[in-house]
């Protein structure tokens, strides 16, 4: 069998000349085609809406928790296309919140859509969008005050800091005090620090013992340092006595 191959190859010197021409033409065709092609244009695809939350879980065949975390997987990996790299603030934040939304009611118990709410799109240099992330993480906060408080107390955190916009932030922490009876002494705590910031010492003074009269403060090293807190405020609130004249 193999002297049958070998008889039956040819060299390459029988070839006829004009095929290699034709060849060569070929390959100069195909190499200048290349080169005068425009690069291929990778253009962004809109972020569509979401399928309807009932669609989705009768698509799920009983698993809303694993088909929350599928749209939340197309979510996170939509900004990166083929050929192409999306900045979130680029994105259409109303469908952005569609999408989040749509995860948190397939799965109640998550936390995951409001912490890529508060850190992840809420992060981008736009106010705009900043604050429509923590809209949207206060319309879920009160839905569920105890288990979403953490994401509130950041965009609070968020509102004074990079907003810039006290008020904003006294409101979301007046909001998980309360509502979020189960949130832990420092989120329940900003709305007196916050209101000492804006010149509201009564105000901070009069909530402030309200949280030490109800006995919500339980820890010793805590407790110390908001009876001093108080102590101080009170000591603030005190008119100076003025000095007796001389007769």
């Amino acid at each position: 069998m193999a002297a049958l191959l070998a008889a039956e190859e040819r060299a390459l010197a029988v070839v006829p000349r004009g095929t290699w021409w034709l060849l060569a033409a070929a390959l100069a065709m195909q190499l200048c085609w290349h080169a005068l092609s425009p690069p291929p244009d990778a253009r962004a695809e809109a972020l569509p809406a979401p399928p309807q939350v009932g669609a989705l879980r009768a698509a799920s065949l009983g698993e809303p928790v694993a088909a929350a975390q599928l749209l939340l997987l197309y979510l996170q990996a939509f900004d990166n296309q083929p050929g192409v790299s999306i900045p979130f603030a680029e994105l259409d934040y109303r469908r952005v919140t569609a999408w989040l939304d749509a995860a948190l009611r397939l799965d109640a118990h998550t936390g995951y859509p409001l912490l890529m709410a508060s850190q992840l799109y809420g992060q981008v240099p736009d106010a705009g969008k900043q604050r429509a992330m923590c809209d949207f993480v206060q319309a879920r906060f009160l839905e569920a005050p105890d288990l979403r408080w953490r994401w509130l107390a950041h965009c609070a955190i968020m509102a004074k800091h990079r907003l810039h916009d006290p008020a904003l932030a006294l409101r979301y922490a007046a909001d998980i005090t309360r509502h979020a009876g189960g949130a832990s002494g420092w989120a329940r705590q900003m709305q007196v620090f916050i209101l000492e910031d804006l010149g509201e010492t009564d105000s901070a003074r009069i909530l402030l013992g309200g949280l030490l009269a109800n006995d919500e403060i339980t820890d010793p090293a805590e407790l110390h340092f908001l009876t001093e807190r108080l102590k101080a405020l009170e000591s603030a609130e005190k008119p100076s006595k003025p000095s007796k004249s001389r007769q």
